[in-house]
């Protein structure tokens, strides 16, 4: 086997981790929360008084179909690609949206009692990968059983992250507001990532948990009515054009696939 034949094996799923990684991922969870309130929302009425029976829920059904078969489609993947990557980041970002609502809304567990089950389901998921696999860094995302943990991981906090955003703003931050909150904090993540020496493997996870509601409070702030503190941007638009957004950044920067620690005890 040639040194180039084992890097490719033991090259991560995932992107590598960089700027342009976080640009994207808060462009997806944003489209996440645009796309998915377009269909419940917008197609299905679940805010207006002519809603469709179960709104959330179908919604819910069919961004998880989506998901499952993207999953699918990335677990068979050999190697990374970054279309069908951001495409199942972004399956689970509305799908997310859609999941969050209906335990908030349609189950009636309130922000409150529904960030904290999934807060609880992120922890559970998290802790099951680190029992199995002795590690929950995303370097090591290369074999169908770890990919497995990583998308249920990501399905859980992208939901978790909804849930934190619409309870944010229904505390009394507003959209604006919560968008100017979550920012701070990924500020402090970043300045913890530079200057501290906390496990950069948690610091991105909480990074990863806290784009989710700043993506979703952006998505809201766009597309909400300007008496409720939005731009009134219509979903289905906004949802447009952050699309085109993401798709001209995996274009235009390129992304290369995380490297597994044993790529680096080789070099």
């Amino acid at each position: 086997m040639t040194s180039q034949d084992f890097r490719d094996q033991v090259l991560s799923k995932v992107p590598a981790v960089t700027l342009t990684f976080w640009i994207i991922k808060i462009a997806a969870t944003t489209l996440g929360e645009t796309g998915g309130d377009a269909v419940t929302m917008s197609w299905l009425g679940e805010t207006t008084d002519h809603a469709v029976p179960n709104g959330y829920l179908i919604g819910t059904g069919i961004f998880l179909a989506a998901l499952v078969v993207l999953v699918i489609a990335q677990i068979m993947a050999k190697k990374f690609h970054p279309f069908l990557y951001w495409a199942t980041i972004v399956a689970s970002t509305t799908a997310g949206t859609t999941m969050a609502d209906f335990f908030d809304r349609s189950l009636g567990i309130g922000y409150t009692g529904g960030s904290l089950t999934l807060f609880a389901l992120v922890l559970i998921s998290l802790a099951a990968w680190y029992w199995s696999e002795g590690t929950v860094s995303v370097n090591t995302v290369n074999t169908p059983r770890v990919e497995l943990f990583y998308w249920v991981t990501i399905t859980f906090s992208q939901t978790l992250g909804t849930a934190l955003g619409d309870w944010a703003a229904d505390a009394g931050l507003g959209y604006g507001g919560g968008v100017g909150f979550f920012a701070a904090g990924l500020v402090l993540i970043a300045a913890a990532y530079y200057f501290t020496r906390i496990s950069h493997v948690l610091l991105f996870w909480m990074a990863f948990i806290l784009t989710r509601p700043f993506g979703a409070t952006a998505g809201d702030f766009l597309g909400k009515p300007v008496s409720d503190g939005g731009l009134n941007i219509s979903r289905p638009m906004a949802s447009l054009i952050i699309a085109v957004f993401i798709i001209a950044c995996i274009l235009i920067f390129p992304q290369r696939a995380g490297s597994h620690p044993a790529v680096e005890a080789e070099a």
